[in-house]
């Protein structure tokens, strides 16, 4: 029979439409239906038409996540269950158990520090899920029993094996094979991140990368075939028990393979995020045009002619809104009636929509008529016309190196897009965190050659509710010209931050430091209350919680817990607390009400840099504290303290540098840079002198950590571009450090050293 089955091919079955986004997740729920997960926050279950088998109607929406949700496990019907159970986990880091029957949330599972990639359920009924944050955790009753991480990066998926062993899959481009917490073997041969995952039954595994590759392998680790023909990443593999394979990514296309090679391939409107088998071979598709979509070989179950035409319908107008010529869009150009209006000049060319091509058409004024010229085709090498990525012509495409040595990632961009949009597009599709906004943005802007960027006034910046800004724009005014030299790494544009806490960690060192001080009856008046512990829970738990922190709050007596810590705790136990308040002044709120406390008499961040960086230095103190400097230049308000403060700051962190450790170094160097970013913006000559004086220090000291070293240089460099202290460097001899740098084996420091010898010679 299934011989049989194989040689059909695949046609349109049913559409199941009700998302209002992206469908991100398919779970086939045994014989209760399909749960599919959304960007649009929900889960929604389908089950079969009592009237037409092979028809689906939407019977419930699972709304509780505050994200985009991602994927989903079935858990069968049982006496706790009697209609079954899902499991849901989303970009929020939480993973969510609701009752079918009741369409309620059973258990809320948060403890993953970003966003949830896979579930597993285990024979005992514990979800595994595995997350961004790189780890593994097993939770029993809503509650985390076990928590390890389980690669160096991303793990992106997580399947349970019949033998109760459990395989994932991670951006590391590795699988690993798991029993417990012991990794028993670590699969490569992928190049590329490895994104699913399925059980190809009584032969071992299938895993799905984005190096565009499926592969099958034993579980020895041996592959055993690959499927080649997907022209760009491939998100997801399904196996189903007549030996059919099916595969869907980002090329638009779900491909069904048999034996290893692909016998179909049906067009989508839009990427393939997952893809399914049902017990009868039909196969369920999500799609990112938040339709879901059954596919059958058996003509009782196909979708009516009417349905089949709209779909072809709808394929066509995709394809024609998305096909250039000549670099423009085909929708963007005028029908033949365009040629009814005379042209003005002789020789002047118009390009038309003909059917679903262009056509060039020239003005021959002695005749007064259109003289048709051609089509329009796109030249292969027409560099001019920007770059093709997936059949789409785009402006730019960027090779974007996201280091911890992973593969290159493309990234394409049009210049008449908002830069923050294709940013955060860009991050959820590759997987990547999204506290990576601002360095891809500004990686955008300074590789599309934007000095000025005009954010879009009704955009807001998810994380803190603000419009988007970019400080430290070009001093060059529009009447001035600017320098037609082009470098790679300069001038630098917006600020780097610290933004990554290990928030358990930080507690728990406040915790032992407390009782320290509570059992030592000197200082115990100093020791913190129960009330005043579960205050500090709540402020971190709202640090935690980024992609709400528009609407969350730290209020003003939430902060003057902080301030009493900062102000009294001796100084050895100081670090954990200034820790804290690195990542408070990431928080809108958190910010403005720190800032109250810099007002008047008492500067209270001016005092508690001078204890943390007082003599005998403490290395915890001196690495925070310069860390929570470097935040100060995320919210604008400070800005003016920064300035004002400036000197006594770096004065004081270049006497303490002796006794800095790498870490030390790296906070340091970035704070010149996020200075030099400023300093530039203010036009502030003196003060942009001694950034450079402290730079170069760093720059010319070839033992330095390669990140140190390059951020020193980009200060130096975007310094000198912007032409006020120049010459300053200049007399530092900074030709002799920038030849040095040149020799570095580390790329970005070689080539932001031939950017400043560039820039040397530039007049």
């Amino acid at each position: 029979m299934a011989m049989e089955i194989d040689s059909v091919e695949y046609r349109l079955s049913c559409v199941l439409r009700g998302h209002e986004d992206d469908v991100r997740g398919i779970c086939i729920c045994g014989e209760s239906g399909i749960a599919t997960s959304s960007r649009d926050r929900t889960v929604r279950l389908w089950v079969a038409d009592s009237d037409a088998k092979h028809k689906y109607s939407l019977s419930k929406t699972l709304a509780g996540h505050t994200s985009f949700v991602g994927p989903l496990a079935w858990i069968a019907p049982s006496d706790q269950f009697p209609e079954g159970a899902i499991v849901s986990g989303g970009l929020d880091t939480q993973v969510l158990l609701w009752n079918v029957q009741t369409g309620e949330i059973v258990e809320r599972m948060k403890g993953h520090q970003y966003q949830v990639t896979g579930l597993a359920v285990d024979d005992n009924g514990d979800i595994i899920s595995s997350s961004m944050d790189c780890t593994l955790r097993r939770w029993r009753k809503g509650q985390a029993v076990e928590s390890w991480e389980a690669h160096k990066v991303a793990v992106q998926t997580v399947i349970k094996l019949s033998s109760g062993e459990f395989l994932t899959g991670s951006s590391d481009s590795t699988m690993k094979l798991w029993r417990g917490r012991t990794c028993l073997h670590t699969f490569t041969g992928h190049s590329d991140t490895v994104r699913g995952l399925a059980l190809m039954p009584g032969i071992g595994v299938l895993s799905a990368s984005h190096d565009g590759t499926v592969k099958l392998w034993a579980l020895t680790g041996q592959v055993l075939m690959e499927m080649v023909g997907h022209t760009s990443l491939v998100y997801s593999v399904a196996a189903h028990s007549s030996g059919l394979v099916a595969s869907g990514g980002e090329d638009r296309f779900l491909k069904i393979w048999k034996d290893g090679a692909c016998v179909q391939s049906i067009e989508h409107p839009g990427c393939v995020w997952d893809v399914k088998f049902l017990e009868n071979g039909d196969v369920v598709t999500a799609c990112s045009d938040g339709v879901v979509r059954v596919w059958t070989q058996q003509n009782d179950r196909l979708a009516d002619p009417q349905e089949t035409e709209a779909y072809s319908d709808q394929l066509s107008q995709y394809k024609l809104s998305r096909k250039t010529v000549g670099g423009l869009k085909l929708t963007d150009l005028p029908g033949l009636e365009a040629l009814q209006v005379p042209g003005t000049i002789d020789g002047q060319t118009m390009v038309v929509r003909e059917g679903d091509n262009g056509v060039a058409y020239s003005w021959n004024s002695k005749q007064s008529q259109w003289d048709k010229i051609g089509e329009v085709v796109d030249g292969p090498d027409d560099a001019s016309n920007g770059q093709v990525y997936n059949g789409t012509r785009y402006d730019y495409v960027f090779d974007v190196d996201i280091g911890d040595g992973l593969p290159i990632r493309k990234l394409p961009y049009n210049r008449s897009e908002n830069p923050y949009d294709v940013a955060d597009k860009w991050l959820i599709k590759e997987n990547l965190p999204l506290t990576f906004r601002e360095q891809v943005v500004e990686f955008i802007l300074q590789n599309s050659g934007q000095k000025t960027f005009t954010p879009d006034p009704s955009f807001r910046d998810p994380y803190t509710g603000a419009n988007a800004y970019i400080p430290g724009e070009s001093s060059f005014s529009s009447g001035s010209a600017a320098p037609k030299s082009t470098f790679k790494h300069i001038p630098k544009k917006g600020m780097l931050l610290f933004d990554i806490a290990q928030f358990d960690g930080i507690l728990k060192k406040i915790t032992e430091f407390n009782a320290t001080l509570a059992s030592d009856p000197d200082q115990k008046a100093l020791s913190l209350s129960e009330s005043d512990f579960s205050k500090l829970g709540a402020i971190v738990k709202v640090l935690k919680d980024t992609s709400h922190y528009h609407s969350s709050t730290i209020s003003d007596s939430d902060t003057s817990l902080l301030v009493r810590l900062l102000k009294s705790w001796p100084p050895q136990m100081l670090f954990p607390v200034i820790d804290t308040m690195r990542m408070t002044v990431l928080h809108p709120d958190g910010a403005t009400s720190l800032l109250k406390h810099t007002e008047g008499q008492k500067d209270l961040l001016k005092e508690i840099f001078e204890k943390a960086v007082a003599g005998p230095t403490q290395p915890a103190n001196v690495l925070t504290i310069i860390r929570a400097i470097v935040n100060l230049f995320r919210p604008s308000c400070f800005r003016l303290w920064l300035h004002s403060n400036f000197s006594e700051i770096l004065d004081s962190l270049s006497s303490c540098r002796p006794a800095f450790n790498k870490n030390a170094h790296l906070a340091y160097a970035t704070l010149l840079l996020n200075y030099a970013v400023l300093l530039i913006e203010l036009k502030d000559k003196e003060a942009q002198a001694q950034v450079i004086s402290a730079a170069l220090e760093i720059a010319e000291d070839a033992s330095q950590d390669v990140d140190s070293r390059y951020r020193a240089l980009v200060a130096i460099g975007s310094l000198m571009l912007d032409g006020a202290v120049k010459s300053i460097a200049i007399d530092f001899d900074v030709q002799s450090i920038a030849k040095d740098a040149k020799l570095s084996k580390d790329p970005k420091v070689s080539e932001v050293a031939a950017d400043i010898e560039q820039l040397i010679k530039t007049k």
